[in-house]
């Protein structure tokens, strides 16, 4: 490392400094782009399966380390015991089976317009890949990424997020312990103004993947066209939860407040608005604030803990500042909307949950995302409204109906504008051989998870054999 700058790792739920990271710069960048580039040149001609082996192994390894991942994720990032062990899980799951993707990398092969003439594509790697991950997934988020690029062929330049170093950081020592090569892997701490600008504008990495916010993905995406590099955003969401008049209301009000305040309402799936027909609203609102209300904020680690705290300090000014935004705006305030300072909790950055009511779907509160333990309940009169009002909105990422009508939930399936409908199920939740991935502003148009994330890490390769023994002229019209 060139730098001789540090930052801290901090625990959210005491303030406690958990570790020291160099601080890495452009020159650390670089470093780090001329080692991985040089790997790839023998990295690519690894034969997938070997590859997908190593996956395999790092998948393994993986369940042997679970449970002090989980430990240390609820310690640096916040995240409750459950929730943390989830987070692993992904990660187990996804290598898994990007493992299986190193004897398959599906190409094509179809028919030649010619005799004696053979066609196919083959995907083949791209080169060195700059990821760039945020700490609120911070083990299954990495997998997503480098799971499919390293599989692919591609080497790899990971820049975590600086509020959950050491979880990354030990992601990758174990990449290294399942036999990935020296090199193939590299990562850099630091901040994003510095590492990560450095490594968008870097000219030898050709490929950014990058999850984050709206604006912060505007800025990588006009940094890296002018190098015209691939680029994959996953960015916001303002999620909508519909419920109709015949849902079943217990199963809608554990669906939404799994999704509202799970993970401190700290995922881009999070359900921060809630969609509710007339003649259910009051109902609605008696039973979800009651459910709010007996959750339990606490450290991560912590048996009987509901909800851990929400990431810094800045993140928790931000909540707190919808709030007041929300009572401006004339919503009523239901529960919460305040920082929690009793007891422990002052040491740490705690919000309780919040639920407004009576909120129009224009007010900033159910257009902006928050990010953090907020919901907000808009009445509507039937179902076409709760789609024109779940769609009225910047983002689309996930979205879902409770109802028992299954012409409406076909409806909502088709009508949603988002890359992910949820029936009689909250928007938090995936599986990782499907795509996710968002329409509209949450993105860019590429997915993470299943075979749609191969088309991020890889090109297109057409091959024609032409064993005719002679010159064949395709597209020309012989024809006399």
């Amino acid at each position: 490392m060139a730098t001789t700058e540090t930052f801290d790792s901090i625990s959210p739920a005491t303030g406690e400094v958990l570790g020291t990271l160099p601080r890495s710069g452009a020159e650390d960048v670089g470093r780090a782009v001329a080692t991985a580039k040089a790997a790839y040149e023998d990295w690519r001609l690894v034969p997938a399966p070997r590859r997908g082996e190593i996956l395999f192994r790092f998948a393994q390894i993986l369940e042997r380390e679970k449970a002090a991942l989980t430990d240390l994720m609820t310690r640096e990032m916040g995240k409750v015991k459950a929730e943390a062990g989830g987070d692993v899980q992904e990660a187990i799951d996804m290598s898994y089976y990007m493992a299986g993707e190193g004897r398959r990398l599906w190409g094509q092969t179809t028919p030649s317009e010619l005799r004696d003439k053979f066609n196919m594509s083959v995907r083949v790697p791209i080169g060195v890949v700059g990821v760039i991950t945020p700490w609120n997934f911070p083990i299954a988020i990495p997998s997503w990424k480098l799971a499919p690029a390293l599989v692919a062929g591609n080497t790899v330049v990971l820049k975590p997020a600086e509020d959950t170093p050491l979880l990354a950081q030990r992601f990758v020592d174990l990449l290294a312990e399942a036999g990935v090569p020296e090199g193939v892997v590299e990562v850099v701490h630091g901040f994003g103004e510095e590492a990560g600008k450095a490594l968008v504008d870097h000219p030898d990495v050709p490929v950014i993947t990058f999850t984050g916010s709206r604006e912060t993905g505007i800025a990588v995406a006009t940094a890296a066209a002018q190098q015209l590099k691939h680029v994959h955003l996953e960015l916001g969401g303002k999620n909508g939860v519909i419920v109709m008049e015949d849902a079943d209301l217990d199963l809608a009000v554990e669906g939404i407040t799994w999704s509202a305040f799970g993970t401190s309402g700290q995922r881009c799936t999070a359900a921060s608005r809630v969609i509710v027909h007339e003649a259910v609203y009051a109902e609605l609102q008696t039973r979800l604030v009651a459910a709010a209300e007996r959750m339990r904020l606490g450290p991560g680690w912590e048996d009987g803990t509901d909800i851990g705290p929400v990431i810094n300090r800045a993140a928790l000014e931000k909540i707190d500042s919808y709030t007041a935004i929300g009572k401006d705006e004339g919503a009523k305030l239901l529960t919460g909307g305040e920082i929690a300072t009793d007891g422990d909790l002052a040491r740490g950055f705690y919000y309780r949950p919040t639920i407004f009511a009576d909120a129009e779907p224009g007010m900033r509160i159910a257009q902006e995302e928050i990010f953090g333990p907020t919901t907000t309940l808009i009445p509507v009169k039937d179902f076409d409204e709760a789609i024109r009002v779940a769609n009225g909105i910047r983002y689309g990422l996930s979205s879902a109906i409770f109802t028992r009508d299954v012409n409406r939930a076909f409806r909502a399936m088709r009508d949603l504008q988002a890359g992910i409908t949820y029936v009689n199920a909250g928007t938090i939740g995936a599986e990782v051989h499907l795509p996710f991935g968002g329409t509209k502003d949450t993105g860019n148009g590429h997915r993470e998870a299943g075979q749609a994330a191969l088309d991020v890490f890889t090109e297109w390769k057409s091959i024609y054999v032409d064993y005719s023994g002679k010159l064949q002229k395709a597209q020309i019209d012989t024809a006399t």
